[in-house]
């Protein structure tokens, strides 16, 4: 099911009305990562005011998610002696089928169910696993009295104004998509849900006892009648992990394709070729008369009419799933929405929602998945995921503004020293300043926190262009900044010690001589009117404490989770426990101590969370871990330099492929968002190489940490991104293709109409009596449908990073070793002998929509 963005505020409502001193607490599942984070921090601000009690418990993986499932969710559910409650998954879980893997769905016996334990899933990664965003929970007719999947206030998954919270599910936040972009797949899904169950092999004994039945008036088959087919094959030579990989049951007993291949169980770890990743096979065993059908049909014409209908709906399903991953609104974006909607909005919860979603750029997440998006020219972050990020950028900064409000004397100020000559924000208006304030950002690293010289030397934007790496790179950055007339004992100073002109004028001197170097953008331009200020961020100062930007927070928020303490920076504790994801990682080292290993891995992950949580409040722990940002960002450009001087990335035929597995840093790699960011500032660089300069083409890479101690690489797939259409865009394309359709059907059909009156006429002519006239039309109509159809789906799909559907395959066809415990479909673990075989046969797959 699915809560519409207009009903945002009604589940949170339903739930104060419920909350008494008893109430179970509401369980947080969070995921490891900046923007699910500060999503939660706004949802607990929420919580604490209306005294709701709440529970947070930390997510790596998928492995993490069955363990909260076994042990926190099962004691809920009213069937296993609990009271039920509310479980919100914050970045977690929107690609998996949720009820599956709570253990909420109903068997063939009508055992299991919700036990009134309702999830509330709130995730940016698609594409959504269908079954739920449009299933709806198993439970008894109070007019039949059977078993349906019916409930009041909901209308084909969607929630209406009266729907009651009482009897638990699985609810989808819809931040606006679902409703305006998958129609069609609700439309499939829902018929597909409905349609009783039909086999393959029709029986002859089957078919003729069922010639006999008597249809009801209704033409729909009797509830209790056995299917046409038997489902013999569908368990007995099935192991028990391939078993729950199935296809989603119907009430009815017909089959649903489920989310993509993303359903790991206990073990995670895949030690053979044979197991299946997918159940995308597009036949079914279901389908049955959903329709009053003529007397006269047999029942194998009604079967047959059925399955060209299931199958048709099931393509439509199984497209949606191939189209490959993207990213939508930030959790946190949408949270605050929700704050914003019950009027509980301060600044503490936007400036929480303004880093969460300036999180988002720093790990790549566009529109098209993870991967390289190019920005504009207008500076700072504009033009990063495209429309719909600028969109929300705005709103954000209305809030700013409305929250922020600046008094005369700043408006003064700034009118006098004009916008053009605006200096970046330092420090506070005073001591108990903790305003928010628009800036105008340069593409720099912790600026604020670094030497001017340290800052561009870390960019990647800056770096990628002026190809760092190099002497020739080294001597650019210094006539760069030779040419803004700021000397090398000023710019290698902390910038806030920097002369105070300098400062003043850095803007005005980098919009002037940045587009000599190709560095058009590397600051915002001037507003074009009073309001417009493109790519500008945002910075928030806590009195003469500190002043930090948004993108600054976010990379030490991430640096937090990824490295961990800063007073542990020395190479000998960065030992595999630091970076493991789950503790069933640890299973292949030592079979007698991966119970020990295992818990201190778990302890590890649960501090760097809790350490990341109460930064986000405190801002005396933000700042303590200043130096664990740029230890990271140090290494990253200490790898990247050596990848690309020693000429270690190799030329694959659908991508390029590096590996780290070697230096003083490549433990530091095995974590999948440390991995990422090197990954991306690899592909800044081979697209400036390649001379590819505002597209996507060639920034398509595998990037492969090695963790000799385990002997694994940890891969992720870097591809797509890309500035993509909004929806509103999206769709009046769609409707402009469907109204010019028609009118080509329109002139196809008069032409028709007037050929067969001519034949008419000659036949008439001849004395020869008028014969049926066949229509030619509906097989070409038909067919012109079809194509219409596969190139908006490719349209919709185009340039998105396909590397999670791809590694699916090759594991299927080579019977690689891996691990899928990321929710993260573009990253996987591989052991250390499968990656070469692996990585050859990935080279001959799409990996870009």
């Amino acid at each position: 099911m699915y809560l519409p963005r207009g009903l945002i505020a009604q589940l949170y409502q339903n739930l104060i009305k419920r909350n008494h001193a008893a109430a179970p607490p509401v369980l947080l599942l969070v995921a490891l990562e900046p923007d699910a984070l500060c999503a939660c921090r706004i949802l607990t601000a929420l919580l604490k005011r209306d005294y709701i009690p709440h529970k947070i418990q930390p997510i790596a993986g998928y492995g993490d998610l069955y363990r909260a499932a076994e042990d926190l969710i099962r004691p809920m559910r009213t069937s296993e002696g609990g009271s039920g409650g509310v479980v919100v998954c914050l970045g977690v879980g929107g690609m998996v089928d949720l009820e599956e893997i709570f253990g909420m769905d109903v068997d063939e016996n009508g055992h299991g169910g919700t036990g009134d334990v309702e999830v509330w899933v709130v995730d940016a990664r698609r594409p959504w696993n269908l079954s739920n965003v449009f299933g709806t929970p198993i439970g008894e007719d109070l007019v039949s009295g059977e078993l349906a999947r019916k409930r009041a206030g909901v209308d084909k998954g969607r929630l209406l104004q009266s729907y009651q919270s009482t009897k638990g599910g699985i609810i989808v936040f819809d931040d606006g998509d679902i409703e305006e972009e998958l129609e069609a797949e609700r439309e499939a899904y829902c018929a597909l849900e409905e349609m009783p169950e039909v086999g393959e092999d029709a029986d002859v004994e089957d078919e003729d006892s069922a010639d006999e039945e008597e249809p009801p008036e209704s033409g729909q088959a009797p509830k209790k009648r056995k299917s046409w087919g038997d489902d013999d094959e569908s368990g007995e030579d099935m192991s028990d992990d391939e078993r729950p990989r199935q296809r989603r049951r119907s009430n009815s007993g017909g089959s649903i394709p489920s989310s993509p291949e993303r359903r790991p169980r206990r073990g995670l770890m895949i030690l053979g070729g044979s197991s299946d990743f997918s159940r995308s096979d597009s036949r079914s065993r279901s389908a049955s008369p959903a329709i009053a059908a003529p007397m006269e049909k047999s029942v194998k014409s009604l079967r047959k009419q059925l399955m060209v209908m299931r199958q048709k709906y099931t393509k439509v399903l199984d497209k949606y799933y191939q189209l490959g991953t993207s990213y939508s609104e930030p959790v946190s974006s949408l949270v605050y929405s929700l704050a914003s909607e019950l009027g509980r909005e301060d600044n503490d919860l936007l400036w929480n929602a303004i880093v969460g979603v300036s999180s988002l750029e720093l790990y790549g997440r566009t529109g098209s998945g993870v991967g390289l998006n190019p920005l504009s020219a207008a500076g700072g972050s504009a033009g990063w995921n495209g429309d719909r990020g600028e969109r929300i950028r705005s709103v954000l900064r209305d809030e700013v503004r409305r929250l922020n409000p600046s008094d005369s004397r700043d408006l003064a100020r700034e009118a006098s020293m004009g916008d053009s000559t605006g200096a970046i924000p330092t420090s506070a208006r005073s001591a108990t300043d903790k305003s928010i304030r628009l800036s105008p950002e340069p593409r720099f690293l912790l600026l604020r926190h670094w030497s001017l010289y340290e800052s561009m030397l870390h960019s990647p934007y800056l770096s990628a262009r002026l190809h760092i790496w190099s002497d020739a790179g080294r001597r650019r950055l210094d006539k760069l900044l030779a040419k803004m007339g700021v000397s090398l004992t000023q710019c290698k100073q902390n910038y806030t010690h920097m002369d105070m002109e300098l400062k003043r004028g850095l803007r005005e001197r980098l919009l002037k001589f940045a587009p000599v170097y190709g560095l058009d953008g590397l600051v915002p331009p001037p507003p074009r009117n009073g309001d417009m200020k493109d790519g500008w961020g945002f910075v928030r100062c806590w009195g003469w404490k500190a002043c930090l930007s948004a993108i600054d927070a976010g990379v030490i928020l991430g640096a937090i989770l990824e490295v961990g303490d800063a007073k542990s920076l020395s190479h000998s504790s960065l030992d595999s426990s630091n970076f493991v994801g789950a503790q069933s990682q640890a299973q292949d080292a030592d079979p007698t101590n991966s119970t020990s290993a295992g818990e201190d891995a778990q302890e590890h992950i649960i501090a760097r969370f809790w350490t990341a949580y109460d930064a986000l409040a405190s801002i005396d722990i933000l700042t303590t871990h200043i130096s664990t940002a740029q230890y990271l960002h140090k290494a990253i450009l200490r790898t990247g330099t050596t990848l690309i001087e020693k000429k270690q990335i190799r030329h694959l035929r659908a991508f390029r492929m590096a590996v780290v597995k070697e230096g003083p840093d490549v433990q530091l790699f095995t974590h999948p968002g440390a991995l990422t960011k090197l990954a991306l500032w690899i592909a800044e660089a081979i697209v400036e190489l390649n001379g590819t300069k505002g597209r996507n083409r060639g920034s398509e890479l595998v990037m492969a940490g090695l963790d000799e101690s385990r002997g694994r690489y940890v891969v992720v797939g870097l591809g797509g991104g890309g500035a993509t259409e909004s929806t509103r865009e999206r769709i009046a394309k769609r409707e402009a293709r469907q109204k010019a359709r028609d009118a080509k059907k329109a002139a196809k059909a008069a032409e028709m109409e007037k050929k067969r009156q001519a034949r008419l006429a000659r036949l008439e002519a001849a004395g020869l009596d008028d014969d049926e006239v066949e229509d030619e039309t509906e097989d070409e109509d038909s067919d012109e449908d079809e194509e219409s159809d596969e190139e908006e789906e490719k349209e919709r799909g185009q340039g998105r990073n396909r590397f999670g559907n791809a590694f699916q395959e090759v594991v299927r066809e080579t019977g690689a070793r891996v691990r899928m415990d990321s929710f993260e479909a573009c990253v996987i673990e591989i052991r250390k002998e499968d990656l070469s075989g692996f990585l050859e046969r990935l080279s001959m797959k799409a990996v870009v929509g």
